[in-house]
């Protein structure tokens, strides 16, 4: 494959069940040696999507290549250069994850040390435990070694760190982290925004099967922006910020951790006339931000306009 051909290319993809487009038109790629997330709500078409891209499922209509090869036709080719992280294990509940890495290590002529990614996945301790045994996190970080042990130039991570404890988070970051720095290209689909937001170059967000945004995730975060937000100390009024900003009282909210947010265009003049109101009123202003939103605050506003979900593969 040339050095320039994208790793994942996806064009006017249609899946449909029934009369209804699980995915519908949707166009997006994947760089070599990108970390990619995939995200939207459930049923957004996520799942249907990927499982197209690994060759599981078949387009009804659209353009698809993984790695420069038709997933569909070309299967063979294209599965011992991918790796696949799913939510379920689906192991043998007896086998330890010891057994677990080194059998999946023999299906390649060229693996990682099976021992040696036990150390890594943060496993040495368990690695005599059976399967069906393993905490759900254990059992999640031994799903990531398993789509690691081949040495794959693609990885497809679906949800991670689910059932994972911070520090475990954490770890399993470094390790996606060092996959970049390898060249091994990522697609990764999760719910934790913050992840996506840590770790990926690009995040497309998918709605009822089509692409509603595409960008990086600081463009995200300000493309869906027009309000001002701050914290205080002492805290002030949404009445007082409202006078004082000359905004209406319905353009102020208040959150639960004290954040006030007003819902107006933060230019230089706005956010110049909030500070100096609350430096006359001798308040201090502890956290401003302006003209751009946390990452799970844009998806919220990209994906609310067509109404609850209803729930497709």
């Amino acid at each position: 494959m040339r050095a320039d051909t994208p790793a994942v290319e996806v064009r006017d993809l249609v899946k449909t069940y029934g009369n209804r487009a699980v995915v519908d038109r949707l166009t997006f790629s994947v760089e070599q040696g990108e970390v990619f997330a995939l995200l939207g709500p459930n049923g957004a078409g996520k799942t249907t999507t990927v499982e197209i891209l690994e060759g599981y499922r078949h387009a009804d209509a659209g353009y698809v290549r993984v790695l420069g090869l038709d997933p569909s036709r070309q299967g063979a080719d294209l599965k011992p250069n991918i790796g696949l992280m799913l939510q379920q294990g689906g192991l043998f509940p007896q086998i330890t994850a010891r057994e677990a890495l080194r059998l999946f290590a023999a299906f390649y002529p060229e693996a990682e040390d099976p021992d040696a990614l036990l150390d890594q996945l943060q496993l040495r301790e368990a690695a005599n435990t059976r399967f069906r045994q393993l905490s759900g996190g254990q059992k999640q970080r031994l799903s990531l070694g398993l789509a690691l042990v081949g040495k794959p130039r693609l990885v497809f991570l679906d949800e991670p760190t689910a059932a994972m404890d911070p520090q475990a988070r954490h770890s399993t970051w470094g390790i996606i982290r060092s996959l970049r720095s390898r060249g091994t290209t990522v697609l990764l689909t999760t719910h934790f925004m913050d992840e996506a937001e840590q770790l990926a170059s690009r995040v497309a967000i998918v709605d009822h099967g089509r692409l509603v945004a595409l960008d990086t995730p600081a463009g995200l975060r300000q493309a869906s922006a027009n309000e001002i937000r701050f914290v205080s100390e002492p805290a002030v009024s949404e009445d007082a910020v409202a006078t004082a900003m000359d905004v209406p009282r319905v353009a102020v909210d208040h959150e639960n951790d004290g954040t006030l947010v007003v819902h107006v265009e933060p230019t230089p003049a706005r956010i110049a006339a909030l500070t100096t109101w609350l430096a006359n009123q001798d308040v201090l202003l502890t956290e401003l931000r302006a003209g751009s939103r946390s990452l799970e605050q844009a998806f919220l506003t990209l994906t609310a306009s067509e109404g609850p979900d209803a729930g497709a593969p």
